[in-house]
């Protein structure tokens, strides 16, 4: 029993720390800060990516905070993530405009988080999740 109670706060501690990541950068895309303009701009999606990403990192972290679908909003979140972070790595570089890689940081965590938390509720993916428990 000890163990069930480690793991449901472990999963959510993970689950509102990428939550919390997830929504608190949604101001700077959805009000077209200048550093994220410069982002999309540079990756060549401004406005379309920006506004798209923001979405699906909104849908994200609802998801992520509904336990039935942690595992989906865990997923999503992994897959917006596994995009910044190969576009920093590719395009952006580690550090944005001075930002002292924080962006990148923010994206490293919210995956490793989300990325945990999957494994965690792997179980209750549908079709799959038996298989994988």
């Amino acid at each position: 029993m000890k163990t069930t109670v480690t793991i449901a706060v472990l999963s959510w501690v993970l689950r509102i720390s990428a939550a919390i990541i997830l929504l608190q950068t949604l101001f700077f895309k959805f009000t077209a800060a200048p550093e994220s303009v410069y982002i999309f701009t540079k990756v060549g999606a401004e406005p379309w990516g920006r506004i798209g990403s923001g979405v699906v990192e909104l849908i994200a972290a609802i998801l992520i905070m509904t336990p039935r679908f942690t595992w989906l909003g865990s997923l999503l979140a992994m897959s917006v993530m596994a995009g910044a972070i190969l576009s920093h790595l590719t395009l952006l570089g580690i550090e944005v405009q001075g930002d002292k890689g924080l962006l990148f940081a923010l994206a490293l965590i919210v995956f490793v988080c989300s990325t945990v938390n999957l494994l965690l509720h792997r179980g209750e993916i549908p079709v799959i999740g038996r298989r994988l428990a």
